[in-house]
């Protein structure tokens, strides 16, 4: 029940990234790092979720809240390196088709669908 949260700046990104377990004990910790730099008008924020264990629906909660003021803000919202456990929640709520949502079996569907 343990989520590291990084925050850095490279040129015009914000990368968040994510170490752990994303639950109802730290999504609130979550929530509060993130929601406000989805507030800033033009900031690309793009989430890390290389080293995220799990992932419930609580925190799935606030990746659609951080999605919708993103939209709101004029922000832009990105989550990367999803793993396949992880993914499998964001298919499964259909949230893959509407969120920016990369994961290595996403390039992998692309290449082979001629996308790359």
């Amino acid at each position: 029940m343990n989520l590291k949260i990084d925050v850095s700046e490279k040129e015009n990104l914000t990368i968040v990234e994510l170490t752990g377990e994303i639950d109802v004990y730290t999504t609130p910790m979550l929530v509060e790092k993130l929601t406000p730099l989805t507030e800033v008008k033009g900031n690309n924020v793009q989430i890390d979720l290389a080293n995220t264990t799990y992932l419930d629906s609580t925190g799935l909660g606030a990746f659609i809240s951080a999605f919708k003021s993103s939209q709101e803000h004029e922000s832009h919202l990105e989550i990367i390196n999803v793993k396949d456990r992880v993914l499998r929640l964001f298919k499964v709520t259909g949230l893959h088709k509407i969120m920016n949502i990369n994961s290595d079996e996403t390039e992998r569907s692309e290449k082979v669908n001629g996308k790359v």
